[in-house]
Formats: C-alpha cells, sequence, structure tokens
C-alpha cells in the first residue's frame, strides 16, 4: 500500500526499542489556511487527535499556505486520484461538480450554523454528499463553522438603499457576485492579496468577507464602517480520499471520523468566539458599525434564486424548499 510504511523494527543488544517504531500510516493534509490562522490551528488539533487514538499508528502531516494546490478545487482533484488524504472545503463550493449545491450559497438562504447543519442533514443534503462520496471518490467526516460575511465600506450603510453605486469587491464565486450586483453595488472582482491597498486607495470603497478575516487583513484600518449585513454563512467541511479510507483498517477509519469531529468542534469554537469579540475590537479601533434590515437584503436576491431554480428546475426547487422547513 502507497501510504502504510513497512514497520522498522531495531534490536540493540536484544532489546527492542520504542525509537525503531514508525508510524503505519503517513498521511497528508493541504489547505490554503497559513498556520496563523483558525483553520491550521484546528487542523493541527485533527492531527493530534489521529496520533492520540490510533496509538501512534498514524501520523498527519500539515501543508498549509497553498503548498499543495492553489486551492481547494485542487486539493479535492487529488483526494480524488488518491494523491493527498485529507483537506478542507465548504458544501456550496460542490457547485463545481453538481450545480444544485450551490444553494447553500444563495445569499441569506442559510440562517446560521445550526440552520447549516440541519440544512445538510435533510435528504437532499444526504444525496449530495453521497454523490461526492460516490462519484468524486471523497467522503465528508464532518462539518464545522467557518464565519459569516460582513460587508466593510468607506461609508456607513444603514439600508439597502446605501448599497447604490458602492464600488464592491468581491471574490469571483456566483454567490458574491450576486449580493453585489442585486444589492445595487457594483461588483468588482479582485485577486484578495490586492484588496488592502486597493481599499486604502479607494480603488474600490468596500469587501465582504467574515470578521476573522476583516482582522487578520487588518481591513479596518483602511474601512471606518461595518454593516452586519449576515449574507453568505462559510461551513468547512474535513473531507478523506475514499482511497485513504479503504486503506485503513475499520478500527482507524473510526479513529480517523472521531478525531475530525473532535477537530471540528474545536474549529466552530474557534470561530463563534472569535466572533462574539470583534465587534468590540473593531468599535476600539474606530469602526462605526451598523444593522441594516436584512429583510430587504433578502428580498431583493429574489432574481438569483429565479436564476438558480431556472438552472436547476425541480431539484433546485424542492432543495430551496426543504433547506426551508428546517430553519
Amino acid at each position: 500500500m502507497k501510504k502504510m510504511n513497512l514497520l522498522k523494527m531495531g534490536l540493540l543488544f536484544g532489546v527492542m526499542t520504542t525509537s525503531a517504531f514508525a508510524a503505519k500510516y503517513n498521511l497528508k493534509m493541504g489547505m490554503t489556511a497559513g498556520n496563523s490562522q483558525n483553520e491550521y490551528k484546528a487542523a493541527e488539533v485533527f492531527a493530534k487527535e489521529l496520533k492520540e487514538r490510533s496509538k501512534g499508528e498514524i501520523e498527519l502531516k500539515l501543508y498549509g499556505n497553498a503548498q499543495l494546490g492553489k486551492d481547494d478545487l485542487a486539493m479535492m482533484q487529488q483526494l480524488e486520484g488518491g494523491a493527498l488524504d485529507f483537506t478542507f472545503s465548504e458544501t456550496g463550493r460542490f457547485s463545481t461538480f453538481f450545480p444544485e449545491a450551490e444553494v447553500y450559497t444563495l445569499p441569506y438562504m442559510i440562517k446560521d450554523f445550526e440552520h447549516m447543519k440541519k440544512a445538510t442533514a435533510t435528504q437532499f443534503g444526504k444525496d449530495l454528499y453521497k454523490k461526492l462520496h460516490d462519484k468524486k471518490g471523497m467522503t465528508v467526516l464532518a462539518q464545522a463553522y467557518n464565519g459569516t460575511r460582513q460587508t466593510t465600506s468607506n461609508r456607513a450603510i444603514k439600508s439597502l438603499a446605501d448599497m447604490k453605486g458602492l464600488k464592491l469587491r468581491v471574490p469571483g464565486a456566483a454567490a458574491n457576485l450576486a449580493y453585489a450586483k442585486y444589492s445595487g453595488a457594483a461588483p468588482t472582482p479582485m485577486a484578495f492579496s490586492e484588496v488592502y491597498i486597493s481599499l486604502k486607495t479607494n480603488a474600490v470603497e468596500a469587501q465582504e468577507n467574515p470578521l476573522s478575516t476583516i482582522k487578520a487583513q487588518k481591513f479596518y484600518e483602511v474601512q471606518k464602517y461595518l454593516a452586519m449585513t449576515n449574507h453568505i454563512l462559510n461551513d468547512q467541511l474535513y473531507l478523506v480520499s475514499n482511497i485513504t479510507m479503504e486503506e485503513l483498517p475499520e478500527n482507524l477509519q473510526k479513529v480517523v471520523r472521531e478525531a475530525a469531529q473532535v477537530a471540528a468542534d474545536y474549529h466552530t469554537k474557534l470561530f463563534m468566539e472569535e466572533e462574539a469579540n470583534l465587534k468590540d475590537f473593531f468599535k476600539q479601533n474606530g469602526v462605526t458599525i451598523t444593522e441594516p434590515n436584512l429583510d430587504e437584503f433578502k428580498a431583493a436576491m429574489k432574481p438569483f434564486y429565479d436564476e438558480y431554480i431556472k438552472k436547476n428546475g425541480k431539484v433546485g426547487e424542492d432543495a430551496i424548499k426543504a433547506i426551508d422547513s428546517v430553519r
């Protein structure tokens, strides 16, 4: 087996030494997050739990900062082929393979993380994860919370009307572009690395990201207004290659699932505790926080929901109904 090392045994004066043993399974996890980010910290817990629960039979090496692929899609491709063992991705990202999965990214579709967990536990969600397993060669081990996207700007956003004409930087994802477009802003796709300087020079007037990212990237230094728009919730899935799981005996497969759940719970705790404290942090750094009426924001997204249903037909309609039913 490609991941199994032969157990190395050494004898010194006829006595077996513990240092002579190596892990039976040396596994790899790739991610885009750097080692100061919450995702990486949670992955460290995953590695620790794997080693302890397997009594040293599993060693997990972490590769952060996109060392093994420019994004999660590149790393998921490696999972499919068995070249990589674990990675992170979010449920909505599966729309690359299965268009109906885009429902999880529709602005205001998901209320909060509890709703997200219920939404992925619907029959629609279960069927989606099964297709991921059967057709893309990877398995969802656990689900964590990864933040909710908010909007910073160089002017106060107190209502939907304040979005009109705002040059809003968004990533190239359809849902983020739709949020900007249908809220009345001017969507401006741009590389993440260019956002800070573009905000500083007013090349763009606003951006949207989870609070943890806003702090980590110091956007609060160049944006003095934060609107709690809560438009897209990000989950984070712990994914494993089916090839990896098939090479592990049943007892270690159980270890992998349990370790992933422990790490995911820690992952969620990190993000939730951080978000609970960040509003005060931003206020202390001179940021004015507004709480616009989100009902009008959600109503403005109807054309995007209609586009989604048009693309996916009855499957799309059923997905929206299923997720709304567990709100």
